[in-house]
């Protein structure tokens, strides 16, 4: 059957199973780099700073909301999908930043947000004007309240922002929202909300996207009926609870329908899932054949710094994937969870340690953007500063997820580093000089000299990359993340707080530190330390 769009975008790299053993660089528009100096970040900033991407050894680039937004969720609340926000730029601005990132051979990936837009879109503001029993609202979730005069909301669900996930109109009705309430979740039941995201699907794949990260992608379906959720405890985004509005079985059509729209493309365009499910079995649903291409381990994320949990979680990820034929991907840290130098508790030693095993496993990585500069979170923002709409709420997430979004340090040796001419939009520690890639690059004990090192291996090892298999070495000590992957690499890690004393494996590649001392056919492995060997 010919495809209805053979459209491949000009410059793209070979298409070859790609999204397997991809490194996928997450760039959050408003913090990466400012081309306007206005002290945001913008489309311009990320285009003129494609060339250290691509030196540092990433296959795509995954680029955080740009929409059209009144910002009260940083963009994750959509007045219009087809649109750029102008504090970002204009479509022009996008057009060339894909355009650009083709030419470097660089793949892109836009946010999309299909469970909820802004209340400024103009499907919602055409629900409220148009009142209760119109068309317009069957687009979204309006219903009667509860009470004497509907005076209490329709169920007892919680925003994952804090408090009702229900808002009050002045005619009486409520509407569902299961972030802020500017953010109303669209019903995914009607068939027009199911028609616009296969066009929006289009319109910027005819731009020539390679792909999509779908944000809550398991919450677009709810359980029919809406039924109360019967508990009174604070839900969290992080969490993997049993939810009547979270990970309903009812997505799956909904993404192979997407799915035979992404295969009316050439060059293997892709769509990858934000799933938060109870388990690694049921995130692998989603990556079926027929429907979505990868999906983010969260299950891996979530994991603490400790060897049982660690190995547990590798060796679940890679057994629920096996059976669907999908990647497994890799992640440590990303714009709504703490930077993984300080969220593991060891610092800089044990971050580099935990990046080098990441980068071993088999399957796609995705880098957080700094987090190759070796950035800590920012934990002492004035509270006058931020901006995270759940901060300024009673309850629900933490309220600090701007701890990880301060912009990124590029060169100099004072705020705002290279940033932009106009500052910077969350203030940027007065101590960061030494983290910029101005001053870590050429450096070879720096963090950045490790990602470039790491990632260009990593393209050429046959033992690194795509796979669904490792062999854990049987003779490491307690404590010590050993195996060996197809192909002739072995990678040893020691999570504990001891040095350890292990059989040398090979001739070494790589150290997440500068020195690999060896003793007499052993090895010294130093605490938060990993190493990665050839057979």
């Amino acid at each position: 059957m010919t495809p209805q769009h053979d459209v491949t975008p000009d410059h793209a790299p070979p298409a070859t199973g790609w999204w397997r053993d991809a490194v996928i660089y997450q760039v959050y528009p408003r913090s990466f780099a400012d081309g306007n100096g206005d002290g945001m970040g913008d489309l311009a900033g990320v285009r003129s700073r494609l060339p250290y991407l691509k030196e540092l050894g990433v296959d795509a680039v995954w680029l955080s909301p740009f929409y059209a937004s009144p910002q009260a969720d940083a963009g994750y609340d959509v007045a219009d999908y087809r649109a750029i926000d102008p504090m970002f730029g204009t479509l022009a601005d996008a057009r060339a930043v894909i355009d650009d990132a083709h030419r470097l051979g660089l793949r892109t990936i836009v946010d999309l947000v299909p469970n909820h837009c802004s209340d400024q879109h103009e499907w919602f503001r055409r629900g409220l004007a148009e009142g209760p029993g119109s068309t317009a609202r069957e687009r979204f979730h309006f219903r009667k309240g509860r009470g004497e005069n509907g005076e209490e909301p329709p169920n007892d669900w919680e925003s994952l922002f804090g408090g009702p996930a229900w808002t009050r109109v002045p005619d009486g009705e409520w509407y569902l929202h299961l972030f802020a309430p500017e953010q109303p979740d669209f019903n995914w039941d009607h068939p027009a909300v199911q028609d616009e995201f296969r066009s929006i699907l289009r319109f910027w794949l005819d731009l020539g996207v390679d792909g999509f990260r779908v944000d809550v992608a398991h919450g677009l379906v709810k359980a029919p009926g809406l039924p109360d959720m019967g508990r009174a405890d604070q839900l969290t985004l992080l969490g993997t609870q049993s939810l009547p509005f979270f990970d309903q079985d009812g997505v799956h059509a909904i993404y192979r329908s997407w799915r035979t729209v992404l295969d009316e493309y050439a060059g293997e365009r892709i769509a990858v899932a934000e799933a938060w499910t109870p388990t690694a079995e049921r995130t692998a649903l989603y990556l079926r054949p027929d429907e979505l291409h990868q999906a983010f381990n969260f299950h891996y994320l979530n994991t603490t710094w400790d060897a049982k949990e660690l190995r547990g979680a590798i060796d679940a990820s890679l057994d629920a994937m096996r059976p669907v034929g999908a990647p497994t991907t890799w992640v440590l840290s990303n714009h709504d969870v703490v930077r993984h130098r300080t969220r593991l508790g060891g610092g800089l030693d044990r971050a580099r340690a935990a990046t080098l095993l990441m980068l071993a496993l088999p399957g796609s990585a995705y880098v957080y953007q700094g987090e190759e500069l070796g950035l800590p979170e920012v934990v002492d923002l004035p509270d006058e500063v931020r901006q995270d709409p759940s901060f300024f709420r009673a309850t629900g997430q933490d309220g600090l997820r701007d701890g990880c979004r301060v912009p990124l340090p590029w060169s100099g040796e004072a705020p705002p580093y290279g940033f932009g001419d106009g500052g910077s939009w969350l203030p940027q520690p007065a101590d960061w000089a030494g983290l910029t890639v101005q001053a870590q690059t050429g450096d070879p004990a720096s963090t950045l000299e490790l990602y470039r090192t790491a990632l260009a291996l990593r393209r050429t090892h046959p033992g690194l990359g795509a796979g669904d298999a490792v062999e854990w070495l049987q003779d490491a000590p307690e404590g010590v993340l050993a195996f060996r992957r197809p192909g002739g690499l072995v990678c040893t890690v020691n999570i504990t707080d001891s040095p350890a004393r292990l059989p040398v494996p090979g001739r070494p590649l790589l150290s997440s530190r500068t020195e690999l001392p060896v003793l007499d056919g052993d090895f010294v492995l130093p605490a938060d330390t990993a190493i990665w060997w050839e057979e």
